[in-house]
Parts: structure tokens; sequence; C-alpha cells
């Protein structure tokens, strides 16, 4: 049995998950909750900086890629190096991510997109919706 500071935190990434999950299928104005691979792909779009249309699918590829290393960065398995000719963002591995098994991957996943979500309110903070109707 987990002891009642696992169980709140597992609660309060349970809600922290969901209200982002809320947030995003608001803000792009959908009719489901995106899922985990939803969420990388918006967070690949944040980090490259610039949207089009129709990105092919290895694109599609490359930007969960990007956002896997932006988050897995803030613990230290990845650093920036820098943009390349066409302002793609890259990476370098640090540190092998420990293995896990999905759960437990997913659960790292979720805690880091959380706190990627939080550190973008802080910035943004008082800033007009460059989306509202206003």
């Amino acid at each position: 049995m987990k002891n009642t500071t696992e169980q709140t935190e597992e609660w309060e990434t349970d809600f922290e998950w969901l209200r982002i999950r809320h947030f995003l299928k608001d803000r792009f104005q959908r009719g489901t909750l995106p899922d985990l691979n939803g969420i990388l792909f918006v967070i690949g779009m944040q980090e490259l900086g610039w949207w089009k249309e129709d990105f092919s699918k290895e694109e599609k590829q490359d930007l969960l890629h990007i956002a896997t290393c932006r988050l897995m960065s803030d613990y230290g398995y990845y650093e920036f190096i820098g943009r390349d000719a066409d302002n793609w963002p890259h990476w370098e591995l640090n540190q092998k991510i420990p293995p896990a098994n999905i759960k437990e991957q997913e659960g790292l996943f979720k805690q880091a997109i959380i706190r990627y979500f939080r550190a973008y309110e802080a910035e943004t903070a008082g800033l007009p919706d460059p989306l509202s109707q206003a």
C-alpha cells in the first residue's frame, strides 16, 4: 500500500495532467482531449518555433523527438546544442535514460510535461492570448 505522500503526489499528477489536456483541448478548439503523443507534438511545434500545414511524416516524428529531447533536458539527459541551417533545434545525449516499463516511462513524461507547462504558464502570465477574439 502506498503512503499518503505518494497518494497525494499521484493525485496531484493526475489532476495537473488532466488540467493540461483540457487547456490544450480548449486552446486548439478540439472535441477530444489530446493524448500523450498529441501533447508531445504540440511541445515539438512550440520548441521548433514555427508552424506549417503539411509536416511530412518524418518531420512529425522529428517534432516528437524535439519534444522528447526538450523535456528530458530538464532531467539532464539531453543538452541543447543549437539550431541547424533550417532552424530545427538539436540536442546531444548526455546520458542514457534508464530503462523502464511503459507505465514508468509514461509517468516520467507526464511529470516532465507538467513541469514544461508550469514554466510556460509562468513565462506567459499576464500576456494577451494571441488566439483570443478580443
